[in-house]
């Protein structure tokens, strides 16, 4: 991992620091709905936040949910 990826995950977790469930909820319904893409990779950083702390049945829920609602046939972004 380089150096610019990890100041950006603490720079994240330290900004997230004693958020309340709410603030949590708040932050990522607000980075999904500006539809900006500089908020992917915090919303990335918390979602590791969830795998790290999830079971294995969850886990597979989540990755099941994924591949059930990602397009079957997308168009190429180029």
């Amino acid at each position: 991992m380089n150096i610019a990826a990890l100041n950006l995950r603490q720079a994240i977790m330290y900004k997230m620091q004693g958020s309340s469930a709410n603030d949590v909820q708040e932050t990522i319904t607000d980075a999904i709905a500006s539809g900006q893409e500089k908020t992917l990779p915090g919303l990335g950083v918390l979602f590791e936040v969830l795998w790290q702390n999830s079971d294995q049945a969850t886990r597979q829920s989540m990755v099941q949910t994924i591949a059930d609602h990602l397009p079957k046939q997308a168009q190429s972004p180029v």
